[in-house]
């Protein structure tokens, strides 16, 4: 069940953790790495008790715990930091997010994409491997720590004390409202997960969902709840990819599918919706993004998310929705919210760690609480954003007159 790329993790020999001294070459090392990030309060230390970095009350303390590590970081500072706290070589004695926000903030935005480097692309075969790496690792996993509903994606917190259970019914309401959705309208949405928002709408809005999904494991997770919940004669789960949607839908949705596309193949989800949409058909688009076109951290591709993306706006805008002549109609950023949520799922997740543990392995424990905080952290300090962006076509007047009347 443990992930091949976690699996393949390289983990320091003891020898390596007893050496004896480090030297001059290593403290230079260390110094590099602790001046790229200079302005946030660290303190390293080296496998010997060497120590660089602040001296007055650092928020949290970075250990070496050997030379190949130190090494590996210092080469590749986004890819190997990661797998280095995943193994163990590399410790943080402190609380973990404040340590990232500080790192994240001391480097400023992530640079842009080099304009050699290609465009990530998904064909088919390669989405379903994608997937299967993330999503098929066992609904018992997630259901540790999501809400009971296993909503996967950004939560609305109508307050900020509400419920992780609260926000996400909120969230369902919020997508549900932009969509207008009316009883009896057919309803497409692409990338269902494990299938709540699609029961969400039929139960109570009384449409007709088609919802697509290529995680064998998720879309019998949403055909088991949607027997247990009556809603069967209400909501399809096909297991197929969003390229071969057919059919005719009044409100098309995607909610945290756009960033597993590729670049490549926005022009295709454009087709696609293009060609499901009636006249006055709609669509909501909820997805991760970013300010400027840059590269995911390499380490969370390796890792966590191979194959994934987060769009700007200006891409989803020029790709998707202009080549179709779609409209938009609203644009929100829910970042804030999106932190919030992994706030909540991370608090949970280490409350479950001896299970997981068991389950997998204590890498694989370190790698998933890195993604996490580092994820919350991302949105926290504006690196990732998080957008709903409603569309119509371009002709159509069957759009609301004001933001509320939607």
């Amino acid at each position: 069940m443990k992930s091949e790329r976690l699996r393949a993790l390289s983990v320091p020999r003891s020898s390596e953790l007893t050496l004896r001294g480090s030297t001059r070459l290593d403290h230079w090392a260390v110094g590099r790495i602790q001046q790229a990030v200079a302005p946030a309060p660290l303190r390293f230390v080296l496998w010997d008790g060497y120590a660089i970095g602040t001296g007055d009350a650092p928020i949290a303390t970075i250990t070496v715990k050997n030379r190949t590590a130190l090494y590996k970081w210092l080469w590749h500072p986004e890819l190997n930091f990661g797998d280095g706290y995943m193994s163990g070589a590399v410790d943080v004695h402190g609380d973990l997010v404040e340590m990232l926000e500080a790192v994240y903030r001391a480097m400023g935005d992530s640079a842009p994409r080099p304009w050699w480097l290609p465009e990530p692309a998904n064909t088919p075969n390669a989405s379903r491997e994608n997937v299967h790496h993330h999503y098929d690792i066992g609904n018992e996993f997630y259901r540790l720590w999501l809400d009971e509903r296993m909503l996967y994606t950004c939560a609305y917190f109508p307050t900020p004390d509400a419920t992780l259970e609260d926000a996400q019914i909120a969230k369902m309401s919020l997508i549900s409202r932009k969509l207008r959705l009316k009883p009896g309208e057919r309803v497409v949405e692409a990338g269902c997960g494990w299938g709540s928002l699609a029961l969400f709408m039929a139960r109570e809005h009384g449409v007709h969902v088609t919802a697509f999904n290529i995680s064998r494991e998720q879309i019998a997770y949403a055909r088991e709840q949607a027997r247990v919940q009556g809603l069967t004669d209400r909501v399809d789960f096909i297991e197929d990819d969003y390229r071969n949607v057919r059919g005719q839908c009044d409100a098309f949705v995607s909610v945290g599918m756009l960033e597993h596309v590729g670049l490549p193949d926005y022009a295709t989800l454009g087709s696609v919706m293009d060609r499901v949409l009636t006249e006055d058909g709609r669509g909501l688009l909820h997805f991760i993004g970013r300010n400027r076109p840059a590269p995911l951290n390499p380490w969370i591709t390796k890792r966590i998310f191979p194959g994934a993306y987060p769009p700007t706006l200006v891409e989803v805008f020029e790709r998707i929705l202009q080549p179709s002549g779609f409209s938009v109609l609203d644009v929100e950023n829910i970042r804030l919210h999106y932190a919030k949520t992994l706030e909540h799922w991370r608090a949970r997740f280490l409350s479950a760690t001896d299970r997981v543990t068991e389950m997998f392995d204590e890498a694989f424990v370190r790698a998933w609480d890195l993604y996490l905080a580092g994820s919350e952290v991302a949105f926290v300090t504006g690196s990732m954003q998080l957008f709903q962006v409603v569309f119509a076509r371009a002709g159509t007047n069957a759009i609301p007159w004001t933001r509320t009347s939607a």
